[in-house]
């Protein structure tokens, strides 16, 4: 689609360049992008919930901006009883551009981004760099 070399998404600086050390939003955009193309995400808290009380579920993605308190504590217990890995992002709809709830336009910018509050990861696709910073971020908590 683009030949700049970053994620025709867009959505916080492309990516990282080859040399530079990634940070840990740009490594769960990687791969919840990997899970998706490899049909491996859930999205929402009906298909997260489900996923999660499946054990299904590997990693779990809450969006922080959350307005319903109800919500965050019932995915955070199910992360809790399920021994589900728990990362925080800032906004829903960084979350729901990630997950692939928008529509792409002719120049690869994300457009009517739909928010998502919630999105479990149930495969992770092949082997990658965000991947591995991903799994050496959750060792280290």
């Amino acid at each position: 689609m683009s030949d700049a070399g970053g994620d025709p998404r867009g959505g916080g600086g492309g990516g990282a360049r080859p040399g530079e050390p990634m940070d840990i939003n740009t490594a769960v955009r990687l791969v919840m992008k990997k899970a998706l193309a490899h049909d491996g995400l859930a999205r929402g808290l009906h298909e997260a919930a489900r996923c999660i009380e499946r054990g299904e579920g590997q990693l779990c993605i809450l969006a922080e901006d959350c307005n319903q308190p109800d919500y965050k504590k019932l995915i955070e217990a199910l992360c809790a009883e399920h021994n589900v890995n728990l990362i925080s992002v800032p906004e829903n709809k960084q979350l729901g551009e990630w997950a692939g709830l928008c529509k792409l336009d002719s120049e690869g910018t994300a457009r009517k981004v739909v928010g998502c509050s919630c999105a479990v990861i149930t495969d992770y696709g092949e082997e990658s760099e965000g991947l591995n910073i991903l799994q050496d971020y959750l060792k280290s908590r």
